[in-house]
């Protein structure tokens, strides 16, 4: 009977090719692995033609999903050759870590914060010790060049050993507990008869595991651990998630470059500046097959200079960043993000258990013919087209239960309410939301729906709550169409807010559009947003006075929103009710300048008013009775959503013209900011029309009045153009003659 330690690097390519060799030498008869023992179960999924490392274990609380822990495989992690190695040749496999079943459970609060430099990597620690800038460099240089694996890793127990001792440091209770746990499953081995036992952990472990002390210690270590239920299953990984310290604490900095050593060996470094050459090349940069062989022997001459076999990542970065980036930093990120990192995202088997709410979203994906990838993909949608609104209501239940699978883009050059198109990534995370989304139903239609139910009771505002029903329409969810609704109703009688009722009027709207599109009943709801709409033609008149100016700016702002929406409605009847209000709010003085002009604005834009009627309440506005503030403030209103107006009214023109002329100098330059804010609001030709227009002189068909002599002093004149290039924020007033 005997025991073999194998002391590995969590995801070291050249760790994961000696343990190989190793264990094709030795041939034991039982294998234990650091793991988690609730896992037991899916080591028979390793090595499948359907499993595609980079896999990870989850391990989540039955009762609390949300506590969750991860232990990620990649091809050339040391376990997940074990456990293909297990496989393979008929051995039983164990893991042998602390269960999360107490790990999960136990209070951490009295632990001892371990030193982390040492903990997290010590071969990285010793690598950098020999004077290697990478662990893989070092690695290979001790583990490659050599043919006796099992003899290597008795030097690793004994390298490691001197470690600990050096490092002197006081083992966490933690730490301690899943040490006893490890020797515990080794003595039950030894217990069944197992004569050639192969145990797999991380470096850092093997001493502890060397030197057995009493099982009566060990047993008194683990007496009266809490417990509670765990859950595990296999998920699809990415590279990109490999980065992170997860499950055994291990994470990788390159794990693109790491792929490369364990599928090419020698040739890594060549392979992975080809890779370098083909990205750059793909990002229209320069890169020829000559660079690539400069590369190479800039790197082999780098590591020959450090007294390193082979180059390694350090050496490949710098060469790269001399002959491919030209000392560019943004180049060399590129090639960081997509090579070091390489995302790729791993598949697992159809059969492997989970909850019904997974089954039901990967047979969903399956059937709409939507792979689950780490990279971003474009997703262009016709709703015409049944397949298309299918994976369309997918993407927005996924949506509603806290999957951001897919992100809506922007539809340019096509119509808006019969296209879509989104970006779609998978994260490894989305796994734990769909199991924590399966406290609101077994099936995604169910869980979208509890999920919209519960977020309508707990909703505070209208306009959460009309936003919430457009996604209820997108997403397709009829159960929860009528609690919302009445959720709104409720809340709509109950709020006096103009600006509420106003912000709430868009989603529904759009809801009712996106309701025609896909052929779904929205009567109910247009029933709603007229309800909406005849509530703030009442409020509005009344809201709209005595009005901080911050909150004058805020109502501004909703009533755009608002006007903007009840004319997409195209309900004549409410148009017509809401111009009526719109109307008496721009002609009651005791409202709030700024919202009177822009009611006065919308107004005179869709030809409810006639042009001179706009004339007139700005005349009114400008008179000498009203303070210069307060016609700043109607102008900033009036003039908000662009210059257009101005620029082609000539009467309006004029009336602003003589009001800004007829200010005295302290007054104007009070008023400078606010006009600065007014006219800066302008696009640039806006402004420079405007600007050509007081350069010319105005109006050419209106007489403008001037005291005294009839002759313009021009060099007096223009002495007014470096004031309106202040107002204006152009510099065409510096082109005049």
């Amino acid at each position: 009977m005997s025991v073999h330690l194998f002391g590995i690097r969590h995801h070291g390519p050249g760790c994961a090719r000696s343990l190989r060799q190793a264990l094709l030498a030795l041939q034991p008869d039982c294998l234990l692995v650091e793991g988690p023992p609730e896992a037991d179960a899916l080591v028979g999924f390793a090595g499948r033609q359907e499993m595609a490392p980079p896999a990870a274990l989850l391990l989540y609380a039955a009762a609390a999903p949300q506590r969750a822990v991860f232990y990620p495989f990649a091809a050339y992690s040391p376990e997940w050759q074990a456990l293909c190695h297990a496989n393979a040749h008929g051995v039983p496999l164990r893991f042998c870590d602390l269960p999360q079943s107490h790990r999960l459970a136990e209070q951490t609060s009295d632990e001892t914060p371990e030193p982390d430099e040492v903990r997290e990597d010590p071969l990285r620690w010793l690598a950098q010790a020999a004077g290697y800038g990478d662990t893989e460099t070092w690695w290979d240089h001790l583990v490659e060049q050599r043919r006796d694996s099992l003899d290597l890793f008795d030097a690793v127990a004994e390298m490691m050993g001197a470690v600990r001792a050096a490092a002197n440091e006081t083992m966490t209770l933690r730490e301690q507990r899943r040490e006893a746990w490890m020797r515990n499953t080794i003595r039950a081995a030894e217990k069944e008869g197992f004569q050639r036992i192969a145990v797999v952990c991380g470096a850092w472990h093997v001493p502890a595991l060397a030197s057995m002390p009493s099982a009566k210690s060990d047993a008194e270590l683990l007496k009266g651990l809490p417990k509670e239920k765990v859950v595990a299953t296999w998920i699809p990984w990415s590279y990109g998630r490999l980065t992170f310290a997860s499950g055994y604490g291990a994470g990788v900095v390159s794990p693109g470059w790491y792929h490369h050593v364990w599928e090419h060996g020698d040739q890594a470094g060549l392979y992975w500046l080809t890779d370098v050459a083909a990205l750059l090349r793909r990002h229209d940069l320069d890169a020829s097959s000559a660079q690539v062989i400069d590369a190479q022997r800039l790197a082999e001459t780098l590591a020959a200079l450090r007294g390193r076999p082979r180059p390694g990542l350090d050496e490949l970065l710098e060469a790269v960043r001399a002959v491919f980036c030209q000392d560019s930093e943004v180049t060399l990120q590129l090639i960081r993000r997509e090579l070091l990192v390489n995302d790729r995202l791993g598949e697992v088997p159809a059969d492997v258990p989970t909850v019904p709410l997974v089954q039901d979203v990967q047979a969903q994906q399956k059937r709409l013919r939507m792979p689950v990838r780490a990279d971003t993909v474009p997703l262009e949608l016709d709703l015409r087209q049944p397949a298309h609104l299918e994976k369309s209501i997918l993407l927005h239940r996924l949506a509603m239960v806290g999957v951001g699978w897919g992100r809506r883009q922007v539809v340019r050059g096509k119509s808006g309410s019969f296209h879509e198109q989104w970006q779609l990534a998978w994260e490894p995370e989305f796994a734990i939301e769909l199991i924590e989304a399966s406290v609101w139903g077994a099936t995604l239609e169910g869980a979208a729906n509890g999920r919209a139910i519960e977020r309508g009771s707990i909703a505070a505002t209208l306009p959460e709550l009309t936003g919430l029903m457009e996604n209820v329409l997108l997403a397709d969810l009829q159960a929860a169409v009528p609690p919302v609704m009445l959720r709104i109703r409720d809340l709509g009688a109950a709020t006096p807010d103009p600006g509420f009722l106003l912000e709430a009027v868009g989603p529904l709207v759009d809801a009712i559009r996106y309701g025609d599109v896909r052929g779904t009943d929205t009567s109910a709801l247009g029933q709603v947003a007229g309800g909406l709409i005849s509530r703030a033609c009442i409020a509005l008149p009344f809201g709209a006075r005595a009005l901080a100016d911050d909150a004058a700016a805020v109502l501004l702002r909703q009533i755009a929103s608002g006007d903007h929406a009840i004319r997409r409605y195209q309900d004549q009847e409410q148009l017509a009710s809401w111009y009526d209000t719109l109307d008496r709010v721009a002609r009651s003085e005791q409202s709030h300048p700024l919202i009177a002009g822009r009611c006065a604005r919308i107004l005179a834009e869709q030809q409810h008013w006639p042009g001179a009627e706009a004339a007139r309440q700005l005349s009114l506005r400008s008179s000498r009775a009203v303070p210069p503030l307060v016609t700043a403030q109607w102008l900033e209103g009036f003039l908000d959503g662009g210059g257009t107006l101005l620029a082609h009214s000539d009467e309006l023109w004029a009336l602003v013209n003589d009001w800004l002329m007829a200010q005295p100098a302290d007054g104007f330059i009070e008023l400078l900011p606010l006009l600065r804010r007014t006219f800066g609001s302008f696009t640039g030709p806006e402004r420079r029309q405007l600007v050509e227009r007081a350069v010319s002189g105005g109006p050419r068909d209106r007489s403008v009045a001037v005291a005294g002599n009839a002759d313009v002093d021009r060099v007096r004149a223009m002495r007014v153009l470096p004031i309106l290039q202040t107002i204006l924020g152009s510099a065409a007033a510096q082109e005049a003659p």
